[in-house]
């Protein structure tokens, strides 16, 4: 009985992704819901506008529903004890990669639906954003994004600050966020460096 208590929910959930493949889902089906809830919501937005949110909402539910898969497989093998969880994220990020494309390639034989790469790789962003932090421990994984993200922020923050000074358009709060980012990757640096 913990055998399939353990392997049921992946199983299970992997048959739910699949199964949004079919023509039940398409972007015109799920729009007939989500749309008029968007509009309600957003009422400023225009048609069109209304359709690039549908399409983001629609891309964002892909990373959740293929985070999802990813946990469940991970807590499978974390249970069962099969594998250690370095090796159980590399197979989580194999099992979500191939039911990715075995999704896509379901999607491009339904007449509503279309395949398609670009979708492969947000599946598998979503299980990344579970199997990365999983194999290189939760705290090394916060390190990890937190400093990626200051290097976004000071990289980044420079260049809008480049674009916004050449189109004459002042910096606002980035002549702030973009020192502050710095100095916290320079305090990190120096905090990390062996004495």
């Amino acid at each position: 009985m913990k055998r399939l208590a353990t392997w049921l929910p992946p199983l299970v959930w992997t048959a739910v992704v699949l199964s949004l493949s079919s023509a039940t889902f398409s972007a015109d089906n799920t729009g007939s819901v989500i749309r008029p809830i968007l509009a309600w919501l957003l009422p400023w937005l225009s048609p069109a506008a209304l359709d690039t949110v549908h399409g983001l909402v629609r891309k964002a539910a892909h990373v959740v529903e293929y985070a999802v898969l990813a946990a469940l497989w991970l807590r499978a093998f974390a249970r069962s004890g099969a594998v250690r969880v370095p090796a159980a994220a590399w197979l989580t990020l194999l099992i979500g990669v191939v039911v990715a494309v075995l999704d896509e390639a379901h999607q491009s034989t339904v007449p509503s639906r279309t395949g398609s790469v670009r979708d492969v790789v947000i599946d598998t962003a979503g299980v990344l954003l579970v199997a990365v932090p999983a194999r290189l421990g939760w705290a090394r994984a916060v390190t990890v994004a937190t400093g990626l993200l200051l290097w976004v922020g000071v990289v980044g923050g420079l260049g809008a600050l480049a674009l916004g000074l050449t189109a004459g358009v002042g910096g606002g709060v980035l002549w702030l966020t973009v020192p502050v980012a710095a100095a916290a990757l320079v305090y990190r640096r120096r905090k990390s460096a062996p004495r």
